[in-house]
Parts: C-alpha cells; sequence; structure tokens
C-alpha cells in the first residue's frame, strides 16, 4: 500500500468513527425523548439518524435509515412542517430502494404545491428530470416547473439569478429531448409542449405525479390542500 493509500484509508476510518459516534449521540438522544416530548424534535433526531446512516451505508443501514425518515416525514406532514418534509421526502429518494421514486413523487407534490424554499423545490425537480428518459416529455414539463417555481417565489436579484439556472436546465432538457440548439427551435420546442403555459403544465406535472406514484400517497392531498397558507 503506497504512503497515499496508507493516508486516505486512515482518513476513511477517521470519518467511520466520528460518524458511529454521532450516530450514537442522536440514538441516546431518540431514546432519551418520552411520550411527552415534542415530536418536532423526535422526527428531527430521527432524520438526523436516518442521514446518518445513509451516509455510513454499511448492510442494514440503508433500510433503516428508511425507517427513520419515512417516519420523521409522516410527524413532519402531522405538524405542517411542509419543507421539513420535503427535506426527508429527499433522503428517502437518496436510499435508491424499491420505494425511493414514490418518496420522490411524495416530496414533489408537497415541494410545488406549498410555498417552501425554490432551491429546494428547485433540487426535487432535477432529480426527477435526472432520472427520466431523454425522449420522455416529463422532463421537460419539469423543467418548465422549475422555472416557474423560481419565477413565482423569488424577487429581484435573487430570482434573476435562479431563473438564469433554471432556463439553463430547461435548455439541457430540449436539447436533450428536441435535439434543441438555438433560441429559434427553442421557440418552437416550448409552443409545441405548452410550457409556456402553468395553466397547461401544471396540470400535466400533476399527472405525471399522479403515475410515478401509482396510488400510493402518504398524505391525503385534498385535506392537505386545505392547509396550503394564504399567498
Amino acid at each position: 500500500m503506497t504512503e497515499e493509500s496508507n493516508l486516505e484509508f486512515t482518513a476513511a476510518d477517521e470519518s467511520r468513527k466520528f460518524l458511529a459516534s454521532e450516530l450514537k449521540q442522536k440514538q441516546d438522544k431518540l431514546q432519551q425523548l418520552t411520550i411527552d416530548s415534542s415530536q418536532i424534535i423526535r422526527a428531527n433526531l430521527q432524520l438526523d439518524i436516518a442521514e446518518i446512516m445513509l451516509e455510513i451505508a454499511d448492510a442494514g443501514m440503508v433500510e433503516a435509515s428508511w425507517g427513520y425518515a419515512k417516519e420523521s416525514f409522516l410527524i413532519y406532514i402531522e405538524q405542517g412542517k411542509w419543507e421539513d418534509a420535503v427535506h426527508a421526502a429527499d433522503l428517502l429518494y437518496r436510499t435508491e430502494l424499491p420505494a425511493a421514486v414514490t418518496a420522490l413523487g411524495n416530496g414533489l407534490w408537497l415541494s410545488i404545491t406549498f410555498p417552501i424554499d425554490p432551491e429546494l423545490s428547485i433540487v426535487m425537480l432535477k432529480n426527477f428530470i435526472d432520472d427520466t428518459p431523454d425522449s420522455s416529455d416529463g422532463a421537460a414539463v419539469a423543467a418548465a416547473v422549475a422555472h416557474y417555481i423560481a419565477d413565482l417565489r423569488y424577487e429581484g436579484d435573487k430570482r434573476d439569478s435562479t431563473m438564469f439556472l433554471t432556463s439553463s436546465l430547461l435548455a439541457k432538457v430540449a436539447e436533450r429531448h428536441g435535439n434543441v440548439s438555438d433560441q429559434s427551435q427553442m421557440n418552437g420546442w416550448m409552443m409545441k409542449l405548452e410550457l409556456n403555459e402553468p395553466e397547461k403544465f401544471l396540470p400535466r406535472m400533476a399527472q405525471i405525479l399522479d403515475a410515478i406514484v401509482d396510488g400510493n400517497w402518504w398524505f391525503d392531498k385534498d385535506e392537505l390542500r386545505t392547509r396550503i397558507p394564504d399567498q
């Protein structure tokens, strides 16, 4: 083993020891909670534990990570912590377990429906785009939704800089989906797919989410719609 390899091995070993120590501390804190403890504190601890377990990724750790994160997700939904619920859904998606796509769909619905941090919404949409075949219209719709969210939820310089990024994302999707290479082609592609009309592409995004979740919603969408805050 070379000196460089030995250093890398030592660093990896130290990292694992640190993560194991952090995991035990979080688990000890979780065990100390009582039935009267705050549910949000419980959910936060469980999500921290899930994140550490996913990073360690030993045998059985990923499945355990899923269990902790899913329970956190459900607590956040009950408590109306929409952004935290989306963070939990993102972690569930990153486990790459068989139900990861369902987690992505549930998280995407929340991130589009509720006025959470636009950056997180865009991350979730990009996850979907990255997992979508080049020929699928779904990636184009998701990219249009990301661009729309940046326009709707941001103002000023932050809006401009984020919309520049979402424009680039839309252009990359157009290139892979329709071999679009210039602005004239871009305009035609967007018109053909009705990507300039939110009243058309937003319902299509809803249909796409229904398809990927396939009825396995982890919440009552109609009930949650009644809890959308006034804008």
